[in-house]
């Protein structure tokens, strides 16, 4: 079975359109990624828990914010490892200024033995749908082209 993460897609009404907000991912792998790196804040859950449920928590770690309202189930994607991205949108107001992430700790440089902690969002921002298509994970996208149909 494939894995699967569950995330949120905030957005916002601002008067030149709909404004998404992603996620940069922390550590030394995407330290120097910019365009195409960009995410939902999403993250994988037990089958145990409810993916809506585990789509919140997510967000809640990798921002430090918890979100609420209504939240709109977008079709799912898979993404090009083979990985189901379940998502819902919810309108909010997130100040990225203001995150806070978990971290994770990784053996960096790899094999020497030495353990650093990295925060597993290193920043927030908020975009403009078109800016958004270039900045973040090109399978994520179709929930863009959701979203704006169903706001």
């Amino acid at each position: 079975m494939a894995k699967q993460s569950a995330g949120i897609l905030m957005y916002r009404k601002q008067a030149g359109g709909l404004e998404v907000l992603l996620v940069h991912p922390g550590g030394p792998f995407f330290a120097r990624k910019d365009a195409g790196s960009w995410t939902i804040p999403k993250g994988e859950y037990p089958e145990s828990e409810a993916p809506l449920d585990a789509a919140i928590r997510e967000f809640e770690e990798e921002t430090g914010y918890r979100p609420s309202g209504k939240f709109i189930p977008l079709r799912p994607v898979k993404q090009k490892g083979g990985k189901v991205v379940q998502c819902w949108a919810v309108s909010g107001t997130l100040d990225p200024a203001h995150i806070v992430s978990n971290t994770f700790e990784l053996e960096w440089p790899p094999r020497s033995g030495k353990k650093r902690t990295y925060p597993e969002v290193d920043r927030a921002a908020w975009f403009s749908l078109a800016d958004a298509r270039q900045m973040m994970n090109e399978r994520q996208t179709a929930f863009l082209d959701e979203l704006e149909t169903l706001v």
